[in-house]
């Protein structure tokens, strides 16, 4: 597993006892009310709308709460207007990172963000600095029981590009973009236990970090992700497992 995934790992974790539900609903209702407002309020002809939903519901977000960002994504309640902006950057020791943000003030949030790289060590990049290392898939999570053998055979029928072993967590299977919710509905049918359905970046090549830059990076990742204006944070750093267990 590489650093960059074994951190997500730690980080769902981390939201799953509790220790950062607030932050991680703050970052739900932005992206279910801006789903709502580009696509509309019905799921069924709502991808991006659906993605998040799932989401929602795999971190326990009561389904009043979820309905109001819907309403307030069509206008039915009156809400902020957010607006998507990706940031592009360099961490410590020349790892490439994607920070996905939806904002309600871009000066505000273009500050902070480079504020936080400066004093993560790393610097703000201009745009299409460091976007074309990275390849954007759909990522589905499926939980724990079928077999890798049967895993497979299932992703394949169901159109899916390729499946991770990820042990007692059970699968993460990944297809194009626009077959995300194609393959879940395949993978569904087959008899299969979905989790979360969404779209990440993978990085084309990777680097590896030891000692204080591995350190500063994983600082400079918390301190990204803990940012409200901050959806997503996608870095291509490999850290080995051992010396990520012990500086988290």
């Amino acid at each position: 597993m590489s650093g960059h995934n074994r951190w997500s790992k730690i980080k769902r974790q981390k939201a799953a006892m509790g220790a950062s539900k607030g932050k991680l609903y703050t970052k739900l209702i932005k992206e279910i009310t801006v789903a709502a407002r580009m696509g509309g309020g019905d799921p069924a002809g709502n991808a991006r709308l659906r993605a998040a939903i799932t989401a929602a519901r795999e971190g326990n977000m009561p389904n009043d709460t979820i309905q109001r960002a819907v309403k307030k994504g069509t206008g039915e309640l009156e809400g902020e207007h957010y607006e998507e902006v990706m940031y592009e950057g360099y961490g410590p020791g020349g790892v490439a990172v994607l920070v996905e943000c939806l904002t309600d003030n871009r000066n505000r949030t273009a500050s902070d963000v480079r504020a936080t790289f400066s004093k993560g060590g790393g610097n703000l990049g201009a745009e299409g600095a460091v976007s074309w290392m990275f390849q954007k898939k759909g990522v589905i999570s499926v939980k724990p029981g079928p077999t890798e053998d049967q895993m497979m055979e299932k992703a394949i029928e169901a159109g899916a590009e390729d499946v991770i072993n990820q042990g007692a967590e059970g699968f993460e299977v990944r297809t194009t973009p626009a077959d995300l919710h194609t393959v879940a509905t395949g993978l569904e049918g087959a008899g299969l236990q979905l989790g979360e359905q969404k779209w990440s970046y993978f990085p084309q090549n990777t680097v590896t970090l030891e000692g204080e830059n591995a350190k500063k990076m994983l600082k400079l990742m918390d301190a990204l992700e803990d940012n409200d204006d901050v959806q997503n944070v996608h870095a291509n750093f490999e850290i080995d497992e051992a010396l990520m267990e012990s500086l988290q």
